[in-house]
C-alpha cells in the first residue's frame, strides 16, 4: 500500500491527513499548533495519525506540507537582516515605493508607511547600467562591487536587484559569484531569478522578501526533513506553493517567496477536489479557522490565480491563488467599545494559546467559539476529544458582552456575535464574487476549516450560493489539498511588444522557451511527462496595468483570440473598452507534474432514515428549539437530514438551520439546500 501525508499548519490547529492511494481510505488528526516551533506540532500530528492507521512512519511515501513559516516571518517582523545591491542612483527604490495609500486618502489622514524589509543602511549601489533591451550602457565595475559588498556587515541574506536585469541577468549573476567570495555563507537572491519582469520596485521588493524569509524557511524545512528522516519517514518532503502546486524542499528553500500563501492554497485545492466528486465545477471556497477566514473563487475547477501576493502591508509579485482573508475565525474576540457601545468582532484573536474561554486554557475574553457554545451549536468536545468545552466559562465570557450592551441574556449577545461575524465573512465572499463581476448565486459554496461548517448554512442564506457543500473531514481539508495536488514550476519573461509588431509564431517561441526552462527545474525534482499551461499579461497600449489572460493553445495564430479574451475581461472588470492597440507585457509558462491517483471513496447506500444519536437545544431566530444530533460516521449515501440539526465529527461540526436539508452525497459530502430548492 502507498500512503501520502498532507499536513497543514494553522493559527490554532495543525491538521494531518493520511491517504491510502489505492482505496482512498483516510485517517485524520488534529493537534494544537506550536507557534514557537511549528515542526513540533507537525511531528506530533504525524505520529498520532500513523498510530491510528496502524502503520509505521516508514510506510509513508510522501509528506506534502502547507506551511505558514514564510507568512509568519513577515507578519511578525522576524525575518533575516537583508542587504540590497542595486544600480547606482537607485538606492532608495524601496523607500520611494509606490504612491498608494490603502483605503484611499479620505480614510487615512495619517498612514505610517511600512518599513522596507531591507534597511537603507544595508543598501548599496554598484556601478553598472543596462538599457531596457539588455544593451550594456555601463559595464559592471567588479572592484566597486567588492568594495560595496564589504560594507554589508552583519547581514543574513543578500538581495541583488539591478535596473533592467530582466533583460539580461549577466551582471546580477556575476555579483552573486563575487558575493560568494566576499560574503561566504550568505544566501543570495537575484531578481533575474525571482522575478525577471519589468518594474524595478515590484521586482526589488519581491526579491528582498525572498531573502527576508529564506533563512527562516531553510531552517524550518531542513529541521523538519531531518526529523522526519530520523523518525523513519523514507519518503520525500514537498512544500505547497501559493499557486496550489508543490515544490521539492530544496526548490522551496531557493524560492520561499512562492510559498507566502502556502496554507490557504491547500484549502482551495482540496475544495476543488471535493466539488469535482460532487459534480460541481464553479464554486466559492469558504475556509474558516481559528484566527481568520480565507475565501476564493473557482471556475471550471480552476482556481483564479492572481499575480500579486499580499501578506499584511507587504505586496509582492508572485503567482498565488486569489485568496482573500478577513480577520474572522472561531477565536475572534468580541468586544464592546466604551465610546460607541456597538458590538465588534475581531480582528483580534485568542489564537491557540490561551484560546477561547470554552477551551479551559485560561482564556477569559468572549470569542465566536464561545458564542457558538452558548447557542448550543457545538458538542461538548472538539478535535476528537483533545479539547473538552467548558460551557460555564463560555457563558461567563459572553455574559460580559451582554452586560456591556444592556442585553437580558448571554444567548442574545451570542446571537449578535454570530450575526456580526457572518456579515464580516460575507464581506470577504463579496470581494471574490460581486466585486469581481461574478454573481455568487451561480456558484456552490464549499465550506471547510474547523469552524466553516458551523457558519456555512447562514452564509448560504446571505449569498444565495447553493448548494452549500460540507466535505468529509472539513477540518483537515487543507491537508487533503496538500495530498492531492502535483508539483509545479513557473518561468516568466518580459516581452513588451504591441500585437501589431508581434506574430503568433514569435509568441509561441517565447512560451515554448519558458516551458523548457520550467520543465528543466521540474525534472530536477523527479517529475517526467509534465503538462503545460500558458499565460500572458496584456494591456491597451498606454495603460499602466495589465490583465493576465490564459493562452489556450500555441497552434495557429493566438493573438486575435487573446485580444478578444482581453477585451471581454477588461469589460467585465471595468465596464468599458478602449480602441487602442493591444500590448503584450509579460509571458509565463507553468509546468505541472501528474496529479496523484488517489481513489475516490463511495459511501454505501442508505437503508432507511438516519438515526440521531441525541437531541440538543439550540438558540435560533430568537428562540430555543430542539435539534437532532447526528454522528457523521454513521451517515450513508442518500440520507436526508432536516434542520434544525447538528452533524458532529472528529474535526468539525455542521449546523443545518431550520427550513433547510442536508443530503449525503455518495462521495461523503453534505449538500445543504433550502427546503423546496
Amino acid at each position: 500500500m502507498t500512503y501520502r501525508l498532507g499536513v497543514d499548519v494553522g493559527g490554532t490547529f495543525t491538521d494531518v491527513l493520511l491517504v491510502e492511494e489505492t482505496s482512498g481510505a483516510t485517517w485524520r488528526a488534529k493537534t494544537a499548533s506550536t507557534p514557537s516551533d511549528q515542526s513540533v506540532g507537525v511531528l506530533t500530528g504525524i505520529g498520532k495519525v500513523c498510530a491510528e492507521a496502524g502503520i509505521s512512519l516508514s510506510d509513508v511515501s510522501q509528506v506534502l506540507h502547507g506551511t505558514t513559516v514564510a507568512t509568519n516571518a513577515i507578519l511578525e517582523g522576524k525575518g533575516a537582516t537583508v542587504g540590497l545591491v542595486t544600480t547606482q542612483g537607485f538606492r532608495q527604490v524601496l523607500q520611494i515605493a509606490r504612491s498608494y495609500v490603502p483605503g484611499g486618502l479620505a480614510g487615512w489622514i495619517i498612514w505610517p508607511k511600512p518599513e522596507p524589509l531591507a534597511a537603507l543602511e544595508n543598501t548599496v549601489e554598484v556601478s553598472e547600467r543596462l538599457a531596457s533591451d539588455g544593451a550594456v550602457i555601463r559595464p559592471l565595475d567588479e572592484d566597486d562591487v567588492r568594495t560595496q559588498l564589504a560594507k554589508l556587515t552583519g547581514i543574513e541574506a543578500l538581495a541583488v536587484s539591478l535596473i533592467n536585469s530582466f533583460a539580461d541577468p549577466a551582471h546580477e549573476r556575476r555579483i552573486a559569484e563575487i558575493a560568494a567570495e566576499v560574503l561566504p555563507g550568505v544566501p543570495v537572491s537575484l531578481s533575474s531569478d525571482v522575478l525577471p519582469e519589468l518594474r524595478e520596485y515590484e521586482r526589488t521588493v519581491t526579491t528582498v522578501a525572498n531573502g527576508y524569509v529564506q533563512p527562516q524557511v531553510e531552517r524550518y524545512v531542513r529541521t523538519l526533513a531531518t526529523q522526519l528522516a530520523e523518525g523513519g519517514v523514507a519518503g520525500e518532503l514537498a512544500i505547497l506553493r501559493s499557486d496550489g502546486g508543490l515544490s521539492s524542499a530544496d526548490a522551496a528553500i531557493d524560492a520561499p517567496v512562492t510559498m507566502l500563501l502556502s496554507g490557504p492554497a491547500g484549502g482551495v485545492t482540496g475544495a476543488v477536489w471535493v466539488a469535482e466528486q460532487c459534480g460541481f465545477t464553479d464554486l466559492i471556497t469558504f475556509d474558516m479557522g481559528g484566527t481568520s477566514t480565507d475565501v476564493a473563487l473557482v471556475q471550471g475547477l480552476t482556481p483564479r490565480i492572481g499575480r500579486e501576493t499580499k501578506v499584511g502591508d507587504l505586496t509582492v509579485r508572485a503567482s498565488s491563488v486569489d485568496v482573500r482573508t478577513v480577520g474572522a475565525g472561531g477565536g475572534s474576540i468580541a468586544h464592546v467599545p466604551e465610546l460607541t457601545k456597538a458590538l465588534r468582532v475581531g480582528p483580534q484573536s485568542a489564537g491557540a494559546d490561551p484560546g477561547p474561554a470554552a477551551y479551559g486554557k485560561g482564556g477569559t475574553e468572549p470569542t465566536v467559539t464561545d458564542a457558538n457554545v452558548v447557542l448550543g451549536y457545538l458538542p461538548s468536545s472538539l478535535a476528537g476529544g483533545e479539547i473538552t468545552l467548558d460551557v460555564d466559562a463560555a457563558r461567563t465570557a459572553v455574559a460580559g458582552v451582554a452586560d456591556a450592551m444592556g442585553l437580558k441574556s448571554p444567548e442574545a449577545a451570542a446571537a449578535g456575535i454570530v450575526d456580526i461575524v457572518n456579515e464580516n465573512m460575507l464581506g470577504g465572499l463579496r470581494l471574490v464574487s460581486v466585486q469581481q463581476g461574478f454573481d455568487p448565486r451561480d456558484f456552490a459554496l464549499v465550506a471547510f476549516g474547523g469552524a466553516g461548517p458551523l457558519h456555512a448554512n447562514a452564509l448560504g442564506v446571505l449569498t444565495g450560493a447553493w448548494p452549500v457543500i460540507v466535505p468529509p473531514s472539513p477540518g483537515v481539508l487543507c491537508a487533503l489539498g496538500d495530498a492531492t495536488t502535483s508539483k509545479r514550476a513557473e518561468s516568466a519573461r518580459t516581452v513588451l511588444r504591441r500585437f501589431a509588431d508581434l506574430t503568433g509564431g514569435e509568441l509561441a517561441t517565447v512560451l515554448t522557451e519558458l516551458a523548457a526552462e520550467a520543465s528543466a527545474r521540474l525534472a530536477q525534482q523527479g517529475v517526467d511527462d509534465p503538462t503545460f499551461t500558458y499565460q500572458v499579461d496584456v494591456r491597451y497600449h498606454g495603460q499602466g496595468f495589465e490583465i493576465p489572460i490564459e493562452v489556450p493553445s500555441l497552434d495557429g495564430d493566438p493573438l486575435a483570440a487573446l485580444a478578444a479574451d482581453f477585451d471581454r475581461e477588461h469589460e467585465r472588470l471595468f465596464s468599458f473598452l478602449l480602441g487602442t492597440d493591444h500590448e503584450l507585457v509579460n509571458a509565463r509558462a507553468t509546468v505541472s507534474g501528474p496529479r496523484p491517483s488517489v481513489a475516490a471513496v463511495t459511501l454505501p447506500a442508505s437503508e432507511g432514515p438516519p438515526t440521531p444519536v441525541d437531541t440538543h437545544p439550540v438558540h435560533v431566530s430568537g428562540g430555543s428549539v430542539d435539534a437532532a444530533v447526528y454522528d457523521r460516521t454513521t451517515l450513508r449515501a442518500g440520507d436526508v437530514i432536516t434542520g434544525p440539526a447538528i452533524v458532529v465529527e472528529m474535526d468539525s461540526t455542521t449546523l443545518v438551520l431550520p427550513a433547510h436539508t442536508a443530503t449525503v452525497h455518495p462521495s461523503g459530502s453534505l449538500l445543504i439546500y433550502p427546503v423546496g430548492a
